[in-house]
C-alpha cells in the first residue's frame, strides 16, 4: 500500500472512531451514566478530520459545544475523554468539566466551550501569542453558523485581519442554530462571504467530502504559517442527531435527516471512495471497525473503574499558585 494509501486509511480510521464514539456516548447518556447533557456530531466527520489532519501537535485549536470530534481528529485520549464524561477524577478535567469543557493542552487543543462563540476570543489570544513567539504554529477555531451571527466572531475576525494573525476560522454549518434553521437566521446562502469585509480569503465546501474540507483547510494552513494573515472556511454538513441528547426535533422533517443519513453521510461516503480506488476491502473494513470498537470498550472500562473526584478537590485547580 502506498504512503498516500496508508494517510487514506487512517483519516478514516478517524472518521470511524469519532462516528463509533459519538454513538456509544449517544447510548451511555440515553443509560444514564453520563451526567449533565452531551451534543453529538455524528454527520460531522469529515469536517473534523479533513481540518485537524492537517495540523502539527503543537498547533492550537478551540472547539465548541459539540467537539468530541475534534478532539478526537487531533489526537486526544479516549480513556481520558469517556472519563471526563462520566465525570470522573482521571478525565481530562478531572471530571469537573464534562463533555462540554474537554481540554487537552499537550496537543495544542485549548478547550471545547459551552459559551456559544466563546472559542473566538480564546483562539485570537493564541494566534496573537504566535506572533509575537515568532513561531510558525497556526491556530483553528471551529464554530457553527448559530455563532456567526454572534458578535465575538466579527470582533475576533477584524482584530485577525488587522494583525495577520495565523489563525483559520472553520464554520461547521450544519444547517441549525440549536433548533432555528440558517435560512431564518441568516440573510445570505453562503456564510463564508462575511470574509471579503475583512480582507481575508472566505471559501464554502461540501463539509461532507473529507479530501475537498482537507484541501482548502492545507491551502488556508499554508498561507497563516507563511504570515499571510487568516482564512475563512464554511464547511457545509449536517448534524444527524437533535441539538443535544434528548431533544425532540419538531423544527425538522424525518425525510431530511435521512435524505442526508442516506446520501451524504462522510463515512459511508469515503469508504465508497476507498473502495472504489481498490484501497478499503470489506475485510480491512471491518477489521478497522473492530479494534476501534476494541479501543472504546477498553476507554468505558477505564472511566468505570475511576473513582470521582472528592468533595475537597472541588476548587482544586481554579487559582494559580504562586
Amino acid at each position: 500500500m502506498t504512503a498516500l494509501n496508508n494517510k487514506y486509511i487512517e483519516y478514516y480510521r478517524t472518521m470511524v472512531t469519532i462516528r463509533q464514539f459519538e454513538t456509544m456516548a449517544g447510548e451511555l447518556f440515553a443509560d444514564g451514566k453520563i451526567p449533565g447533557f452531551i451534543h453529538l456530531s455524528i454527520g460531522q466527520e469529515a469536517s473534523a478530520v479533513g481540518v485537524c489532519s492537517c495540523l502539527r501537535s503543537d498547533d492550537y485549536l478551540t472547539t465548541t459545544h459539540r467537539g468530541h470530534g475534534h478532539m478526537i481528529a487531533k489526537g486526544a485520549d479516549l480513556k481520558k475523554m469517556v472519563a471526563e464524561l462520566f465525570g470522573k477524577k482521571t478525565g481530562y478535567c478531572k471530571g469537573k468539566g464534562g463533555s462540554m469543557h474537554i481540554a487537552d493542552f499537550s496537543i495544542g487543543i485549548l478547550g471545547a466551550n459551552g459559551v456559544v462563540a466563546g472559542g473566538l476570543p480564546i483562539i485570537a489570544g493564541a494566534g496573537f501569542s504566535i506572533k509575537m513567539r515568532q513561531t510558525d504554529q497556526v491556530a483553528v477555531c471551529f464554530f457553527g453558523d448559530g455563532a456567526s451571527n454572534r458578535g465575538p466572531v466579527h470582533e475576533v475576525m477584524n482584530l485577525a485581519s488587522v494583525w495577520k494573525l495565523p489563525i483559520i476560522f472553520v464554520i461547521e454549518n450544519n444547517q441549525f442554530a440549536s433548533t432555528t434553521p440558517l435560512q431564518e437566521a441568516c440573510s445570505i446562502d453562503d456564510i463564508c462571504i462575511r470574509a471579503a469585509g475583512y480582507d481575508m480569503p472566505g471559501i464554502a465546501v461540501d463539509g461532507n467530502d473529507l479530501l475537498r474540507v482537507r484541501e482548502v483547510a492545507l491551502q488556508a494552513v499554508e498561507r497563516a504559517r507563511q504570515g499571510e494573515g487568516p482564512s475563512l472556511i464554511e464547511n457545509k454538513t449536517y448534524r444527524i442527531k437533535g441539538h443535544f441528547e434528548g431533544d425532540p426535533q419538531k423544527y425538522r422533517a424525518e425525510e431530511e435527516v435521512q435524505h442526508w443519513q442516506d446520501q451524504k453521510d462522510p463515512v459511508s461516503r469515503f469508504a465508497e471512495f476507498l473502495a472504489d480506488q481498490n484501497v478499503l476491502t470489506a475485510m480491512l473494513d471491518q477489521q478497522i471497525k473492530d479494534e476501534v470498537a476494541a479501543r472504546l470498550r477498553d476507554a468505558v472500562a477505564f472511566a468505570e473503574n475511576s473513582p470521582f473526584p472528592e468533595p475537597h478537590e472541588a476548587l482544586e485547580d481554579l487559582f494559580a499558585s504562586n
